[in-house]
């Protein structure tokens, strides 16, 4: 039988995961975003390092293209993983939002410690993986909750201290910190007073990868408060612009890079002039609402007599 703790901690894995593969699907299969084309492009093989381009090749349309995905996934996990444009372009920011991001990262490591710790005592026995599995997650627990709760801290005197980030902040980017803030520190109160070895987090990860609350700890007050306030922000941040690690590919991959050549007989030309048969949504003087863009392309605009202009 179910206990509710572990009824609420399958739900909110379960919202976040659909949300989150919910909100996938719909970005990637939105229509063609403006390009950008903005260079260095990581996937420029041999010319990366000086911010050049394929273009540079005489009838470079016709030339097969050199492009390494490598450079590309260097590129983006440099940024994911160190937050590299901050550290370059706002460095005393950084020192605060990195330790914050990756006491994070270390955090969603140690779940993945505790799941796997899970099914080596239910269902595979390796004791030596077990006992590696057992530091990892007295490291990544301790060292990631005191980044990420001493990076949220700084992050929130920062916003409150610094005028220019006060000028573009509003009201729930100061409600999403504190709300971090409050299931960090209920996290700590539960390591410090209840949990020092994490032992009792095991015994709750165990109980759910064995769907079984016989294996459930006594949980203290505190403990409890927090596995609710944890849940709830698992729940929380797909539907908040804490989500935004989801549009990083298509951001990087999708926008900023994409400079493939729109020529005659191309998958770009066939999106473009799948587009341009879509009516256009807004208006302006040149324009006649509810035509399509190639209608609008085709017919010249008129001046404010309603003469042609051309």
């Amino acid at each position: 039988m179910l206990s509710a703790l572990m009824a609420l901690s399958y739900a909110a894995f379960a919202i976040f995961v659909i949300v989150v593969a919910s909100k996938w699907i719909k970005w990637s299969s939105m229509p063609m975003h403006l390009r950008w084309e903005l260079y260095p492009v990581p996937h420029e093989a041999g010319r990366h390092h000086y911010g050049g381009s394929y273009i540079e090749e005489v009838d470079y349309w016709k030339k097969p293209r050199e492009t390494t995905l490598a450079g590309e996934l260097k590129d983006m996990f440099s940024e994911m993983l160190f937050i590299k444009r901050v550290y370059q372009y706002k460095r005393p920011l950084w020192w605060l939002t990195y330790p914050f991001h990756a006491g994070i990262y270390l955090i969603l490591a140690w779940f993945f410690l505790l799941f796997v710790h899970g099914i080596l005592s239910v269902y595979i026995s390796i004791p030596a993986l077990a006992t590696i599995v057992y530091y990892l997650i007295q490291i990544c627990g301790t060292i990631g909750i005191i980044a990420a709760t001493l990076g949220c801290i700084g992050l929130i005197i920062r916003r409150f201290s610094d005028r220019d980030m006060g000028n573009y902040t509003v009201g729930v980017e100061i409600f999403n910190l504190f709300f971090i803030l409050v299931v960090l520190l209920t996290g700590i109160a539960t390591w410090i007073t209840y949990d020092p070895h994490f032992q009792h987090a095991m015994e709750f990860m165990k109980a759910l990868v064995a769907f079984n609350a016989a294996y459930l700890p006594k949980l203290t007050t505190i403990a409890k408060v927090h596995v609710v306030l944890l849940c709830l922000l698992w729940i929380y941040i797909p539907f908040t612009k804490m989500s935004h690690f989801i549009g990083k590919y298509f951001t990087f991959h999708k926008v900023l890079w994409d400079d493939e050549l729109n020529v005659p007989g191309s998958k770009v030309e066939a999106k473009v002039r799948e587009l341009t048969k879509l009516p256009m949504p807004w208006s302006a003087p040149h324009v006649d609402t509810g035509k399509s863009w190639d209608e609008n392309a085709l017919e010249s605009p008129k001046d404010e007599w309603g003469r042609w202009r051309y």
